[in-house]
Order: structure tokens, then C-alpha cells, then sequence
């Protein structure tokens, strides 16, 4: 590992963060497969097991190739990536792959392989905000200069994605909620923002497809009586983890919960690890929030502190919703864990957002070194070639 990371630039503590729960995910997905394999690859549980390996490996892939690119090019790019994301969500919508009663991926054919739309968009979203806000920071109290055009972008993406998946523009809105408040947009904005994101709520619940489904979770969360057969199950798993875990491959609820080794992941990993595992799991990703934090502070410039605290909140969000869902604090949502749920693009779109938080890391690093060689200069001219403090034309008595 420290010959590894030895070779990778930017904060090394993200990238030892990034790699353990990439390995430490391929355990789990192998072990919460099993039922899966047994319906879908005729029992063959090393299927899954190589297919969550090659993700994994290519979200690396993505790490370290955006994490080489300066990120300025990144708010050039994030223009281009959101007018892109605006047609893809709205074929998704109406032609997109029906599953679980929402049109949420684009099949693409001959390669057997399914995109999803919202994670770009996500990306996009969160990457053009960051470049906005950095443009407009003398005239962030200007309403139609500065403000609409962050307002209109957040309701249409939200929007487009809230129709098939309610649970991600939630929690996107809210990003970009912390986003906008860290960018100094005064609090009367973010108020009307509240009230664009109601409308767009309203919009999804009338014409998406899963408005009822989110009525339905929320009805059954609040119910003293009711309990959705998933979190019964998830509430098993947890219980019967106790301190040191059943151990490794040995869960028992992973034949009986569905979708065990995405939406309900961290379950069995509790069952499996115990209080220990999901305790070590809950470190590790304050770890990568503790970490976005300090680029977040020592960026200087605003795009890099905006851009890391949005990428890095979407990510940590994202997991703590999971595991509040997991343990019954949250209502379902169906989001999987970042960087240990088996996914498809969001391995790698998880991935690049880390890549461009390190990229924003390496080129802060590459400043203060800068920094502090130019300070260094400074002072050798003050001090003299030899150090001291006698000036340089100034000759000795023999």
C-alpha cells in the first residue's frame, strides 16, 4: 500500500480511503451475491464476483486519470456535461430500461450494458455550480445575474432526475443546498430555492413514476405498526451481527434481503463484521470527509474549495442516508453505498468524483509548495548568499 501510494499525487489519506473500500467492497458484493448467482448466472457466484472486481478496477481507473487533469478544465467541461444530461434524462424517461417500476438507465446495445444518466448529471450539476459560483462571487448579491441562472439549473436537474428517482434529486438538491450556502449566497436566496425545489416536487409527484412509491415509503416510515418486509429483514441483519459479526461469508439474511449487495449493503455488513466493521466503515468515510474538508480550507482558489465541498458532501451524503435507511433511521430511499455497493456507472462516476477531489488536492499541494519557494527565495535575497544576515556588498576587515 505505501508503495502504492507513493506513486499517486494529491491527499494520500483519500486515496488509502478509497482503496481500502474498494477491496474491502469486493468481499462483501462476493458474499451478498450469492442468491443473485443462484436465479441469474445458474449458481456461479465467481460471476458477480469478477464483474464487481472489473468495476471496481475501471472507478479506479477513472480516479486516476481525473485526478491527472487540472480541474480548472473541469468548469469548462461541466458546461458541456450538463447540456448534455438534459436530453439523455429525458430519453431515459420515456425510452429508458424499465426496472423496479422506474426508467432509469439507457440499455446500450451489442455490449450488454446499461448507463445511468442521472450519475452524469449529478456530476455535471455539482461541477457547473461550483464554476457559477466562482464566477459570480463580486455580484453573488445580484438576483438575475447571479442568482437565476443557479436557481433554473437546479430545478431542471432536479426535476428531470426526481421523475425516475426521487431519492437521488433529494439528496442532490440538498448538495447543492450546502453548496450554494458555502458560496455565500445569501439565505433569502436559498429560501426561494426551497421553494423552486416544492414546485419541482410537486412536478415529479404528478407526472413521475415513482410519486407514489415515495408517498408509500414515507406512509409505512411513519407507521408505528407497519414494517416494509426490506427493513425487517435489514433489522435482523444487524441484530444478529452482535460486536465481532458472524464473520466472513458466513451472513444468513443475504438470502433473504433484497437487493443485499446494493440498496441494503451495509446491512450485511454489519451482519457479517459486526458493531467493529460498521464502526471502521463509518471512520473511513469521515476520514474522506475530515480529508475534503482541509482541500476545502487550503484551496486557493474558490472554483477548488466550491468544487471539492460539493463533490465531497454528494459522496458522504450519499453514505450516511444509506446507513440511516439500513438501521431504520431514514425512510427506504433505495440508494446504494458509495464505493461498496455493487453498481454499474455508479463505480465509475463515484470514482471520478474522487479523482477531481484529488485533483483540486494535488494542484493545492503544487501551490503552497510554490508558496513556500517563492517565500524561501524572498528571504535568501534578504539574508545574503551566505545566510547571515550581513548584506551582500558589504566586505569583511582582514
Amino acid at each position: 500500500m505505501e508503495k502504492l501510494l507513493s506513486k499517486l499525487e494529491g491527499d494520500r489519506v483519500i486515496w488509502a480511503v478509497m482503496i481500502s473500500l474498494s477491496m474491502f467492497s469486493i468481499l462483501v458484493v462476493y458474499s451478498a451475491t450469492g442468491s443473485l448467482a443462484y436465479m441469474q448466472a445458474n449458481g456461479d457466484n465467481e460471476h458477480y464476483l469478477l464483474r464487481h472486481s472489473t468495476l471496481v478496477f475501471i472507478g479506479m481507473i477513472g480516479a486516476y486519470v481525473c485526478h491527472k487533469v487540472d480541474y480548472i478544465f473541469y468548469s469548462r467541461l461541466s458546461r458541456y456535461a450538463l447540456l448534455l444530461s438534459i436530453p439523455l434524462l429525458l430519453f431515459t424517461w420515456f425510452f429508458g430500461s424499465e426496472i423496479n417500476s422506474a426508467s432509469r438507465w439507457i440499455s446500450i446495445p451489442f455490449i450488454n450494458f446499461t448507463f445511468q444518466p442521472s450519475d452524469l448529471a449529478r456530476l455535471a450539476l455539482i461541477t457547473n455550480m461550483a464554476s457559477m459560483l466562482w464566477k459570480r462571487q463580486r455580484d453573488i448579491g445580484e438576483f438575475n445575474k447571479a442568482i437565476v441562472p443557479l436557481l433554473v439549473w437546479t430545478g431542471i436537474i432536479c426535476g428531470l432526475i426526481g421523475v425516475s428517482d426521487i431519492s437521488t434529486a433529494s439528496l442532490l438538491f440538498l448538495t447543492i443546498m450546502l453548496q450554494l450556502f458555502i458560496g455565500r449566497v445569501p439565505v433569502k436566496y436559498l429560501v426561494m430555492l426551497v421553494g423552486i425545489g416544492i414546485l419541482a416536487g410537486a412536478f415529479v409527484y404528478q407526472f413521475g413514476q415513482r410519486g407514489g412509491t415515495a408517498v408509500s415509503r414515507l406512509t409505512s416510515f411513519m407507521s408505528e405498526t407497519e414494517v416494509p418486509y426490506q427493513a425487517e429483514q435489514s433489522y435482523i441483519a444487524i441484530s444478529t451481527g452482535g460486536l465481532w459479526g458472524k464473520g466472513v461469508g458466513d451472513s444468513t439474511q443475504r438470502n433473504f434481503l433484497p437487493h443485499s449487495y446494493s440498496d441494503f449493503v451495509f446491512a450485511i455488513v454489519v451482519e457479517e463484521y459486526g458493531l467493529i466493521g460498521a464502526i471502521v466503515i463509518i471512520g473511513l468515510y469521515l476520514t474522506l470527509l475530515y480529508r475534503g474538508m482541509i482541500i476545502v480550507a487550503n484551496s486557493q482558489k474558490a472554483f477548488g474549495g466550491l468544487l471539492a465541498s460539493g463533490l465531497t458532501f454528494s459522496l458522504i451524503l450519499q453514505s450516511f442516508v444509506h446507513m440511516g435507511v439500513v438501521v431504520g433511521l431514514l425512510p427506504l430511499t433505495g440508494l446504494p453505498l458509495p464505493l461498496i455497493s455493487m453498481g454499474g456507472t455508479s463505480l465509475l462516476f463515484t470514482g471520478m468524483t474522487i479523482g477531481i477531489i484529488l485533483s483540486v488536492s494535488k494542484s493545492t499541494q503544487e501551490e503552497s509548495e510554490e508558496v513556500r519557494f517563492k517565500r524561501a527565495e524572498r528571504s535568501k535575497k534578504r539574508m545574503g548568499q551566505d545566510g547571515t544576515n550581513r548584506p551582500k556588498n558589504v566586505r569583511l576587515n582582514s
